[in-house]
């Protein structure tokens, strides 16, 4: 059997090597493949060194440990390879973890401890030793829809922004402005949005982040994590043989893509 392999993704340098030191004592047979300090590296070095196990911080610069996870979870190839246990590392408060408790994710608190560290190694090396490996594919993508639907986390419920009825694109000293329910979908673009009407593009500089609670969620449906399409402009929707789902708009000529952490929001009826 080959040596269990790891990424570790941690922001703090400090805790980043007691992690990596504390976990390769506990577990001395762990190749770490890598060690970064930013959600962008992590997911471009899990894409790349193809680990079984990725230890992810929840807060750091860029990409969160979640949104690495998502970006995972919807970049990993459809060629076999086995989709990386996760474990999330986090600060978060008793109320938190609760949420992650109930979605079935295995977390760290920091500072870590000996004997719960000790714990996690046990329960995935339980896992890495079934028989049938499991699909830890499936299962982050149910446990993902669960932490990215647990909104505020930690803490109270923020407010709701005022719902968005008119896009304002400028465009040198012309403004356009864009009736939220002509825009058929939104699309991430670097540091812009694309708001793609029937028959125009707009580009605002707002990223989708701050766009969405903005949006009606019944109304808009985010089917990736960079795109966001208006449900009643959804003409056909065909999965494929990889989870994901190719979309064709009324309207439009380009189909789109959603990724198999949304392809549950298109069953028969």
């Amino acid at each position: 059997m080959n040596a269990p392999t790891a990424l570790i993704a941690e922001d703090e340098p400090l805790i980043a090597a007691a992690l990596r030191a504390d976990l390769l004592q506990a577990w001395p047979g762990l190749q770490v493949l890598a060690q970064v300090g930013d959600g962008l590296s992590a997911v471009q070095q899990a894409l790349a060194l193809k680990p079984r196990l990725c230890f992810l911080d929840i807060r750091m610069p860029g990409l969160d440990g979640l949104q690495a996870a998502q970006a995972l979870a919807e970049d990993w190839p459809d060629d076999g390879t086995p989709f990386p246990l996760i474990v999330f590392v986090t600060a978060y408060d008793q109320y938190a973890l609760q949420a992650f408790e109930r979605e079935a994710v295995d977390y760290l608190l920091k500072p870590v401890d000996a004997p719960r560290l000790a714990q996690c190694v046990q329960r995935l090396q339980r896992l890495l030793a079934q028989p049938t490996a499991p699909t830890a594919l499936d299962d982050t993508l149910a446990q993902l829809r669960g932490l990215l639907g647990a909104a505020g986390m930690p803490g109270a419920a923020q407010p709701q922004p005022p719902r968005l009825e008119m896009i304002q694109a400028g465009v040198g000293s012309t403004l356009h402005l864009v009736p939220v329910d002509e825009v058929l979908y939104f699309e991430a673009a670097d540091k812009y949005v694309r708001v793609v009407t029937a028959d125009k593009e707009h580009l605002i500089r707002l990223s989708l982040r701050e766009l969405l609670p903005q949006l009606d969620a019944q109304r808009f449906w985010q089917v990736h994590r960079s795109l966001v399409v208006q449900a009643r402009c959804i003409a056909t929707a065909t999965r494929e043989a990889s989870g994901k789902v190719l979309l064709t708009l009324r309207g439009r000529p380009e189909r789109l893509t959603a990724s198999r952490l949304y392809a549950h929001l298109f069953k028969g009826m």
